[in-house]
């Protein structure tokens, strides 16, 4: 893999919206991947939200504010944060998390940078779901549904 040269303004964004949840993801990352990280640019308009709050249980986010103004949720509260703000968001619970944009008419603006692993795992401790990501699997689940290890095992072999 070679190193990658663009322009902000080069990169194509693909947006997502959802109730409360609205953004635009403009990745740096190459096509053909990367073995540990990964980098975004985020746009999140006024009033909205990037994803619901979090956490992942391997990997690790570091986001650099570049513009705007907002709040981030964490265990130990919310913060106010603003352009020129970096915060690092360790794996596990103690790194939870949810940015939401406070302004009424600027876009909040960071760069999103993260670890990555062959599976992501994260866990949304205000609705009790869990998502898994990788090669095979992708989806969200309801922490509630657990079943026992041997559930719906035969011993057909």
């Amino acid at each position: 893999m070679e190193m990658v040269h663009t322009r902000l303004d080069q990169l194509i964004g693909e947006e997502e919206q959802e109730g409360q949840y609205q953004y635009t993801e403009y990745p740096v990352t190459p096509p053909d991947g990367s073995k540990h990280c990964i980098a975004s640019f985020y746009t999140i308009p006024p009033g909205k939200s990037n994803y619901p709050y979090h956490y992942h249980l391997g990997q690790e986010e570091l986001f650099y504010i570049i513009s705007g103004i907002g709040i981030v949720k964490t265990p130990d509260g919310t913060r106010d944060v603003k352009g020129g703000d970096v915060l690092f968001f360790p794996a596990g619970e103690c790194g939870a998390h949810k940015l939401t944009n406070t302004s009424k008419t600027e876009p909040l603006v960071y760069l999103d940078v993260d670890t990555i692993g062959d599976v992501d795992v994260a866990v949304y401790p205000d609705s009790g779901k869990v998502g898994i990501w990788s090669d095979s699997i992708n989806g969200t689940w309801k922490k509630k549904d657990r079943v026992a290890y041997y559930n719906g095992e035969s011993d057909a072999q």
